[in-house]
């Protein structure tokens, strides 16, 4: 890897042209993951595409719940475009090297993407909450204008917040190694890397990966529960069944997202901890 000239600001503060992405070096048989990786991201673009489209065109589609899946359909988009296009530029042209400010672009959008995605599985289950437990207030309660309201305010939330830890990444020096050990410039392997205090950010790493999940998922699960109990009430076991049928494909979406990523968080956990008993991190 050939040496980095260093950029040194009035602050003292020294930031590097950019930043290598090793993540990939310890994958075997990389080619087969890759042509995976740009198979699902076309099916992932084209059929939330495709679903946008058909929600836009059909006015009797314009009630709250496909204002939520909208919401789900472009977070989607951003979150894999933000990421997966410089996977497979790494792997195309052999080339993993990130300037500083596309990195920092690339760190804030997927965590500020990845957390809309699970505030839109938590709407959701709003949205299936107010249809099986108060299906005779959800027509004046849950209306496409309070299901915009709720979206808009999940992504001031998020925006603003992931904007600020992206933000105070500016205030780290990197004057030792640039190599990334992730697949992106993610925001715990890149602070890592910095000379100076990184305390700060370990604690809104660890705050906002709490924020990010269980808060969101405590929230699905509180309404499962309750969709739960209203269920067994039903007298119908055809009721009951078309009631958890509705359920079903939301379910599925919930284990896809959240167990991957609640597993990668245990992982920065853990390595935090270690950290604090002055070994190695993990990762």
């Amino acid at each position: 890897m050939p040496l980095l000239k260093t950029a040194v600001n009035d602050s003292a503060i020294i930031h590097p042209p950019g930043f290598y992405i090793i993540g990939f070096e310890t994958f075997h048989n990389i080619s087969v993951y890759f042509i995976f990786l740009a198979f699902v991201y076309v099916i992932t673009i084209v059929f939330n595409i495709l679903l946008i489209y058909i929600i836009a065109c059909d006015h009797n589609l314009h009630t709250a719940k496909p204002v939520a899946i909208v919401n789900l359909a472009v977070t989607d988009i951003i979150l894999n475009t933000c990421t997966i296009p410089s996977m497979i530029k790494v792997f195309l042209l052999k080339d993993n090297f990130v300037p500083f400010n596309l990195c920092l672009a690339q760190m804030y959008f997927y965590y500020a993407f990845i957390s809309l995605e699970s505030f839109a599985l938590a709407i959701l289950s709003y949205d299936r909450l107010m249809a099986i437990c108060f299906p005779m207030k959800q027509t004046s309660i849950n209306t496409p204008r309070s299901m915009i309201c709720i979206v808009g305010m999940t992504w001031v939330f998020n925006l603003g917040r992931v904007a600020y830890s992206t933000k105070i990444m500016t205030r780290l020096s990197f004057c030792k190694s640039v190599r990334v050990f992730s697949y992106f410039c993610d925001y715990a392997p890149v602070f890592r890397l910095a000379c100076n205090d990184y305390s700060m950010h370990w604690s809104l790493a660890s705050i906002f990966s709490m924020i990010n999940l269980m808060a969101p998922f405590t929230f699905i699960t509180l309404s499962y529960i309750s969709i739960l109990v209203t269920v067994f009430r039903m007298k119908s076991v055809s009721s009951r069944v078309k009631a958890l049928a509705t359920c079903v494909e939301h379910i599925i979406l919930v284990a896809v997202f959240y167990i991957p990523i609640s597993s990668r968080t245990l992982l920065f956990c853990q390595s935090s901890s270690q950290r604090q008993k002055g070994r190695r991190p993990l990762i």
